[in-house]
């Protein structure tokens, strides 16, 4: 049978998964009464974790939120995570206001950690290396990104003044859905009022006008999916060169081969589907899409046309014809 202190933990190891449990199967799992359980409960209370109970069929014992924030227990893979998320928060974290408090509980989190997970971060740490961008990324206001995602939670339209890309100030009225960290940007999808469209905004261009309202009533997010929306849209807007490519292969296997961060797959039939895709080069285009190592047909851009041809012609002379492979035999 554990000690007390034992027990004590491991109770609230059980008690901060997501789940009511009942008396009888908390006092199962540690090997003791019902009667321990509870007086082990009112311990985890005097200790501040605050511990509601419910009765009922569906009832039980599960950790609350209480006034102040008692101290969290993580495992070993939990600590190293939330270590590893808070370093790289204070280094590189594109929201000014958070490397502060990230160092102060990062200096908290590193002082009580074991040997063993010491070691592991600082590994962690020492060997492994962020490639620069090639630009600063852009700063975003930890309270306009605060405010956006409580519009999101409440369901309320969102007024804010806007930059478009071309640095135009203009004023939007949106019902906001998610905000979506992609790449080193934060962006808002959101349904424009106005426009009666969906669209996608730059959340350090935003600057939202208060008050908030009225509430609206959900829509379907376009495929389902808000981050593979953004990654859609927002490749698709950097993209030099845009190809609509025909690929003689069944669609759920070019799929598999396509990130959504850099093309969509729509099926044709079911041998056949369209791969619409980009990159800032023709020669980049054209590597990616021998790599599929499927055959395909290009009509446009013309570029892509042209570098595929001499491609194709450069190959053709890098081999020699059968018949003189033959002879030289």
């Amino acid at each position: 049978m554990l000690d007390t202190s034992a027990r004590l933990l491991r109770l609230l190891s059980l008690l901060q998964t997501p789940r009511a449990w009942p008396g009888s199967e908390l006092a199962e799992r540690l090997g003791v009464s019902g009667r321990t359980v509870r007086n082990d409960i009112d311990r985890l209370r005097e200790l501040g974790y605050p511990v509601d109970a419910t009765r009922g069929a569906t009832g039980g014992y599960r950790l609350g939120a209480g006034a102040a924030m008692p101290p969290l227990l993580l495992d070993d893979e939990e600590a190293v995570a939330v270590t590893i998320a808070l370093r790289t928060a204070a280094t590189q974290g594109a929201v000014p206001g958070t490397e502060e408090t990230s160092l102060r509980a990062l200096a908290k989190l590193e002082q009580v950690l074991p040997s063993r997970l010491r070691r592991r971060v600082r590994t962690m740490q020492a060997y492994t290396v962020a490639v620069p961008a090639d630009r600063p990324a852009p700063t975003v206001s930890a309270d306009v990104l605060t405010a956006l995602v409580s519009a999101c939670r409440d369901r309320e339209r969102l007024r804010f003044d806007y930059l478009d890309h071309a640095g135009s100030p203009t004023r939007r009225v949106v019902e906001p859905y998610r905000a979506v960290n992609w790449g080193q940007r934060w962006y808002l999808v959101a349904w424009d009022v106005e426009r009666e469209d969906w669209r996608t905004f730059r959340v350090d261009r935003i600057q939202p006008r208060t008050p908030t309202g009225p509430r609206f009533t959900p829509r379907e997010l376009p495929g389902g999916d808000a981050a593979a929306y953004v990654s859609r849209g927002v490749s698709s807007a950097a993209w030099r060169y845009c190809a609509r490519v025909t690929v003689h292969a069944p669609a759920e296997a070019v799929a598999e081969r396509i990130s959504p961060a850099v093309g969509t797959v729509e099926a044709l039939d079911s041998g056949t589907c369209v791969l619409v895709t980009g990159a800032d080069t023709v020669q980049s285009l054209a590597v990616h899409l021998g790599m599929l190592d499927f055959d395909f047909e290009v009509t446009e851009p013309a570029e892509l046309v042209a570098h595929l041809r001499c491609l194709a012609d450069r190959y053709a002379r890098s081999t020699a014809p059968a018949a003189e492979v033959a002879e030289s035999r």
